[in-house]
């Protein structure tokens, strides 16, 4: 286990950002790069953060330099850090991450039937409060690719929202991801104008109040990144993302977590592009490497000033 008094659950960040009417940054890391990044952003905003890894970034790192990483960064934090696992499949990767000392783990059962999806959320919910830990879930699933989730925009549908107090009632999860609108990956939607159904999301509230609220695929994927990295070289033609005003109407309306993934991944490769593009005798990993954290940190705080500017 984490032996770090920074590390907290996200129970415990969610009363300071519903109280400010605000939203908790939720990004994802797949190296020592990115977390540097992250942590370094939530420093300089003076924000907590949660720090979040998919399944398979989780099996890229592996669990002993995954933990190594995050309690380096966690001891020179200055803010609250919550380690999440974002996407767990089962009961048994849940497990495996609480058993490792992750202070949150969500479970993403939204595909199965909701009876079924009740139960194998509660079967979590009963092992992690052992340990303090906070678990999310899902009800309503999200279009798109991202990692190991992968829905085709067809079999995509909102959240319920007579359903969403039912299945809190009956889970007792920290957190509730919704489906309104948003999908996972660079191309969110097929029209190009991707729009939140915020009507959905405020009848959602009307049902569960201050409940904590959850917006997954919610990257901006700003032009200007994507046009730095097609102009050395990508092919990221169509992607697009939610605007920040639709981010900051649902943050207005009861979101208290917004992850963001594709965004540090565009940034990420934009620097490194444009450093190899323009430094092309260089073969030193550590130049474009902090040109890509140096990104990655940007992005990062300029999504945390949308975040922390919807109140």
């Amino acid at each position: 286990m984490f032996a770090c008094e920074k590390l907290v659950p996200a129970s415990e960040v969610f009363p300071f950002a519903t109280s400010r009417g605000i939203a908790v940054g939720a990004f994802n890391f797949s190296n020592m790069e990115t977390v540097q990044a992250i942590v370094a952003a939530a420093n300089g905003m003076d924000m907590p953060v949660i720090l979040q890894a998919s399944s398979s970034a989780i099996k890229y790192m592996g669990f002993a330099y995954l933990k190594a990483i995050v309690s380096a960064a966690a001891a020179e934090a200055t803010v609250p850090l919550v380690l999440h696992l974002d996407h767990g499949k089962d009961f048994a990767i849940c497990k495996e991450c609480i058993d490792e000392g992750f202070s949150s783990v969500m479970i993403d059962a939204s595909s199965l039937e909701y009876d079924e999806n009740v139960a194998k959320t509660r079967e979590v919910v009963e092992y992690a409060k052992r340990f303090g830990v906070s678990v999310e879930a899902e009800l309503g699933t999200l279009a798109g690719v991202e990692d190991e989730v992968k829905v085709a925009e067809g079999a995509a549908f909102y959240t319920d929202p007579a359903q969403a107090a039912d299945f809190i009632e009956h889970t007792g999860i920290t957190s509730l991801a919704i489906a309104i609108g948003t999908s996972h990956g660079a191309n969110k939607g097929r029209t190009g104008n991707p729009k939140l159904s915020i009507e959905t999301l405020k009848e959602i509230k009307k049902h569960v109040g201050d409940f904590p609220l959850v917006l997954h695929g919610a990257s901006s994927v700003y032009p200007d990144e994507v046009s730095t990295c097609n102009a050395h070289g990508a092919e990221l033609n169509g992607a697009f993302g939610i605007t920040d005003a639709d981010i900051i109407a649902a943050i207005q309306n009861g979101v208290r977590k917004v992850n963001v993934d594709t965004d540090i991944r565009i940034a990420f490769l934009g620097a490194i592009r444009k450093h190899l593009d323009e430094n092309k005798t260089n073969i030193d990993m550590r130049k474009y490497l902090t040109a890509a954290r140096t990104a990655a940190q940007n992005v990062v705080m300029r999504r945390m000033k949308t975040f922390v500017n919807a109140h």
